[in-house]
C-alpha cells in the first residue's frame, strides 16, 4: 500500500534531450530538449491528463514514465521506487505495477498472436504463473472488459477497433497494476466507441482503484476522465488544475487557445481562438532561443 502521505507517481526536474543529426564534420551536433524540468505528483486512484499539441513532449513523458527510456536528468517514482535506477531484474518484476495502453489498437496486437497469447504476455514475462493459470486469469480480465472467455482462441483481426482496445485493456489490467499510462487510448476509434472505451477505463478504475495518467490533444476526453490536467507547451509544463478551472478560466495563452480550438456552437468563438493565438505567438517570440 501507498503512504497516505506519498503520492503514488512522483515525477522531479525531468530532461530529455535528444541530439540532433550531426550537420558538418568539424561541428558538433546540435541538441532538443523534449523535456525541460517536468515535475508532477498523483495519487492513487486519481486520474491525471497530459495535454498538448504534436511535439509539445506529452509521448516522450510517458516513455519515460514507463521507463522506455532513460531521462537526460531528474527522476521518476513510482511507490517510493526510482524507476531508473532500478537493476533490470528488479524493473521487470516493478512492471507489475504499472502498465501502458498504446494509441493504436490495430498496430500494438500482434496479428500472429491469438488473443491468448497477447492477454497473458504480462505475465508470461514475469515468469512467476503456470500456463494454467495465465489462461484462467486472462479470462477474467477479458470477462471485467466485457469480452467473452471463447475470445481467447481468436486473433486480432476477428476483432473491431473498438474490441481491439478492450484487448489491449485487459492485457494491461491483467498484472493488476497500480498506475496506467494511456497515449491517446481513443483516438483511433469512432466517436460512438470512443465514449464506451472510456465508459469501461471509469468503470475499472471505481472498481480496482486504478490510477491513470492520460496522454491526449482530446479535452473532451480529458473533462470525461481527469481529475487534474497539466498542460505542456514546448516541453514546459505552463498550466495546471482541474479540468473546471481550465476549461472555464484558463490562464495562458496557450490553454487558450487548446480550448478556443473545441468545435462549439457559440458566437464569438472564433474571434476568442483568433484572440489567444496572437497572444501565443507574442509570447513566443518574446522567448529567448536555447
Amino acid at each position: 500500500m501507498t503512504p497516505p502521505d506519498r503520492p503514488l507517481l512522483q515525477v522531479s526536474e525531468l530532461v530529455r534531450e535528444y541530439t540532433l543529426p550531426r550537420e558538418h564534420v568539424f561541428r558538433a551536433p546540435g541538441k532538443i530538449r523534449a523535456l525541460d524540468g517536468v515535475s508532477l505528483s498523483v495519487s492513487a486512484g486519481r486520474s491525471i491528463a497530459i495535454v498538448g499539441e504534436s511535439g509539445s513532449g506529452k509521448s516522450t513523458l510517458a516513455r519515460l514514465v514507463m521507463a522506455l527510456d532513460t531521462p537526460t536528468a531528474g527522476t521518476v517514482h513510482l511507490l517510493g521506487r526510482n524507476l531508473h535506477t532500478l537493476p533490470p531484474a528488479e524493473l521487470r518484476h516493478a512492471r507489475r505495477d504499472f502498465q501502458m495502453v498504446f494509441q493504436d489498437p490495430y498496430g500494438s496486437l500482434d496479428p500472429r498472436q491469438s488473443v491468448e497469447r497477447i492477454v497473458t504476455e504480462p505475465l508470461q514475462a514475469q515468469g512467476t504463473t503456470s500456463r494454467a493459470a495465465q489462461r484462467e486469469q486472462a479470462a477474467a480480465v477479458l470477462s471485467q472488459v466485457g469480452l467473452r472467455t471463447s475470445d481467447l482462441g481468436k486473433y486480432p483481426h476477428e476483432f473491431s477497433g473498438g474490441q481491439r482496445q478492450r484487448i489491449a485493456i485487459a492485457r494491461a489490467l491483467i498484472t493488476r497494476p497500480r498506475l496506467i499510462v494511456a497515449d491517446e487510448p481513443v483516438s483511433a476509434l469512432d466517436v460512438s466507441v470512443q465514449a464506451q472505451v472510456l465508459n469501461l477505463m471509469q468503470d475499472l478504475q471505481q472498481d480496482f482503484g486504478i490510477t491513470y495518467l492520460l496522454i491526449s490533444h482530446d479535452l473532451a476526453v480529458v473533462n470525461h476522465l481527469c481529475d487534474e490536467v497539466v498542460v505542456l507547451y514546448q516541453g514546459r509544463i505552463v498550466e495546471r488544475g482541474s479540468p473546471a478551472e481550465l476549461f472555464s478560466h484558463a490562464q495562458h495563452p496557450y490553454t487558450r487557445s487548446l480550448v478556443a480550438a473545441v468545435p462549439q456552437v457559440q458566437p464569438g468563438r472564433a474571434r476568442a481562438r483568433r484572440a489567444a493565438a496572437a497572444d501565443l505567438n507574442a509570447q513566443a517570440d518574446a522567448k529567448p532561443m536555447v
